[in-house]
């Protein structure tokens, strides 16, 4: 088992990457208040790992209440949300106990979103089972829903106490997921750990044969980046924005095709094309640089060109980006392979004619 910490004073916490870690209570009733949880999952995970990490809780003389919520980022709302306060109201849970999101990206948002305002915040523990939960989502304290007209424009930062990644989760994730997965991993390399990209340029055979050591580094290295920016940025009012690379467009993809269309991870791997694309054109990556980029992509089996949704129709979702600032759009961009950057002095038809060249609208 490795241990990273999130160094955030007295909202630290640590994040445990291993395998086996589900049925490792031991880990976990230290930081309970009240021998009283939720364990909010869903209908594919909750057949595979709910009872391994209940059980244990159960036989340390755990009170469980089991919320399971349908799967996919189009439940990623308020009805859901809704759905997870009437279970913690009926069962009585009181603000002393925790609640723990066990699942993806969406049912950590969800759950953590829940925890951050059910009583106005209970504790809150993130048991990420995916890929991409593992190495972004789970960590930082970003929590909410999905608005139609906006991707997490509705939450809250709220930390979890602590985070516990089973890689041997990983092993029944579906390949498509698991790609996903990978274009998280890649954007660290690309906005601030060259040296890391290298390393994934050189082994991704051997994460996408789902070879342990060479998951487990990926995740740890991921995390201590993660870690390291939340640290400095917890409400991502500076640096911590570097972490969007790609998503702006992603998020655009992501409410113009429906929620659940792409995955998050797919739109954002066809989003960090057109930021690659945008940084050529403003002159601070080279035709070379894009290539670098679009080859990595396309071997990890990730979509390097978006759906042609118009031009006009990715400008006006993307005007609704949590990044925008005194009306002004800012993107995450790249001065260079390994180095991310925010500009807000972006010109629109620049913006217009990369969506243009990368969407094929």
């Amino acid at each position: 088992m490795r241990t990273l910490d999130v160094a955030l004073g007295e909202r630290a916490y640590t994040i445990q990457v291993g395998a086996g870690l589900l049925g490792r209570s031991d880990l976990l009733l230290p930081l309970l208040k009240l021998p009283q949880v939720a364990i909010v999952t869903n209908t594919t995970v909750a057949p595979l790992y709910l009872a391994k990490l209940a059980a244990p809780l159960r036989a340390a003389g755990v009170q469980v209440l089991e919320v399971v919520l349908p799967d996919g980022e189009q439940y990623k709302n308020a009805a859901t949300l809704n759905r997870i306060y009437d279970a913690l109201l009926e069962n009585r849970c009181e603000r002393a106990a925790t609640v723990i999101a066990l699942g993806g990206g969406v049912i950590g948002d969800l759950a953590g979103f829940a925890a951050a305002t059910y009583q106005r915040g209970v504790s809150f523990i993130q048991v990420p089972t995916t890929l991409l939960a593992q190495v972004d989502s789970s960590v930082g304290g970003k929590t909410g829903i999905n608005h139609p007209l906006g991707k997490n424009m509705i939450g809250a930062f709220y930390q979890p106490r602590t985070v516990l990644a089973d890689t041997e989760t990983l092993n029944t994730l579906p390949e498509r997921e698991l790609r996903a997965g990978l274009a998280e991993v890649i954007k660290y390399g690309l906005i601030r750990d060259l040296p890391f990209l290298e390393w994934i340029e050189g082994h991704l055979d051997e994460l996408l044969a789902r070879k342990a050591d060479a998951l487990t580094y990926a995740i740890e290295r991921s995390c201590a980046n993660k870690a390291e920016i939340v640290a400095l940025d917890e409400t991502e009012c500076g640096v911590r924005a570097l972490l969007n690379l790609g998503h702006t467009f992603g998020h655009a993809i992501e409410a113009g095709m429906g929620y659940g269309s792409w995955l998050h991870g797919e739109a954002v791997a066809a989003g960090t094309v057109m930021a690659a694309e945008l940084s050529r054109r403003m002159g601070s990556l080279t035709e070379v640089d894009v290539k670098r980029v679009v080859d990595l992509l396309r071997r990890t089996g990730l979509p390097v060109a978006g759906p042609p949704l118009g031009a006009e129709r990715y400008l006006a979702l993307m005007a609704l980006d949590k990044k925008v600032s005194a009306g002004k759009l800012r993107l995450v961009l790249l001065d260079g392979i390994g180095r991310g950057v925010i500009r807000a002095d972006t010109n629109l038809n620049d913006v217009r004619a990369t969506i243009e060249a990368c969407c094929h609208v």
